[in-house]
């Protein structure tokens, strides 16, 4: 089959277009074949191995060479003998390590049907992003009907999602983000939107009950003024924080321990990918509440290009490599 594989840690460059093995079903696995596959964050570390703090973090030795891609949409290739929930034939999304390739092996409860009125590059730009913001709203916000919800870098693969899900949530939002993105953050639904090129939504002249920062790259002190006293910060971006460290120290580390020391609450947002969560996204499409939004889309040979359109960091929604 054809696949985008890395033999060693590197920029867009390390990647190759190039001829493999077919995978093997295991009996608790689903092959799935793939039609689109997302392309955001979680694979550019894979590929880098930045921050280099990730180097030692248990499992990342299995990943770190062979086929790149995490979303994937496709149609059920083949199935394990244990398998019980899925069949030949079914269309699918969710998470399968080495989705960049023309077939990818899935766990099954990584998996759930590809909602019906989704396109497979819609259904492959929502499972990671999309549980994301649903995990950042829902469990570390925590958002309640009526409250106010900032959302940072709302114009892209996560942004858009996250203002969706704010607002099926009940709450009133505004979106961040650059000029060229100000009619999309509108569409997908956002109550008010700022043009941070052009003011500064942390002066302190107005707060919010939540502020989720998809972006990464604002000091945690500069938020906290944007934030009602007894507000929640969710951090979900992990930029800023240098090669060695990333967004880790200001995340996982400083974030929190400032909470000790006020009524605000400061939050990291560690995403768990689970069949549950996935199915909760699946309803809130069905209900018409969340409609991902793609952005560029590369054919497979060119997913380097998919990349180097991610480092750039001014994708509007999510990036989708289609196979």
């Amino acid at each position: 089959m054809k696949a985008i594989v890395q033999d060693r840690f590197g920029s867009a460059d390390v990647l190759e277009f190039r001829d493999i093995g077919d995978p093997v079903v295991g009996e608790n696995d689903v092959m799935v074949r793939v039609h689109a596959a997302g392309c955001g964050p979680d694979v550019w570390h894979l590929m880098t191995g930045q921050p280099y703090f990730v180097r030692v973090m248990p499992g990342f030795y299995k990943v770190r060479s062979g086929v790149r891609g995490r979303d994937v949409a496709g149609t059920v290739e083949a199935v394990g003998a244990k398998v019980t929930g899925f069949r030949p034939g079914d269309e699918v999304m969710g998470i399968a390590e080495g989705s960049f390739a023309e077939l990818a092996v899935a766990r099954p409860d990584k998996l759930v049907p590809k909602p019906a009125g989704l396109t497979f590059e819609q259904a492959a730009a929502l499972p990671i992003s999309g549980l994301t913001a649903v995990q950042a709203i829902r469990d570390v916000a925590k958002v309640q009907l009526g409250q106010r919800v900032l959302v940072i870098g709302a114009g892209g693969g996560v942004g858009t999602l996250t203002v969706q899900v704010a607002k099926a949530f009940g709450a009133e939002v505004t979106g961040v983000c650059s000029t060229s993105k100000m009619d999309l953050v509108r569409s997908v639904g956002a109550d008010h939107v700022i043009d941070y090129t052009r003011e500064d939504f942390a002066d302190g002249s107005r707060r919010w009950d939540v502020i989720v920062d998809t972006a990464g790259r604002r000091p945690v002190r500069q938020l906290r003024r944007a934030l009602t006293p007894q507000g929640t910060l969710a951090i979900v971006g992990g930029d800023g924080g240098g090669r060695w460290t990333g967004g880790f120290f200001r995340q996982i580390l400083r974030a929190p321990l400032l909470s000790v020391f006020s009524g605000q609450k400061l939050r990291p947002l560690v995403s768990n990918e689970n069949q549950e969560d996935l199915e909760a996204l699946t309803a809130l499409v069905e209900a018409g509440k969340v409609t991902p939004v793609v952005g560029k889309t590369y054919p497979l040979a060119d997913a380097a290009g998919a990349i180097r359109e991610l480092e750039r960091g001014h994708a509007r929604g999510k990036i989708v490599v289609t196979v």
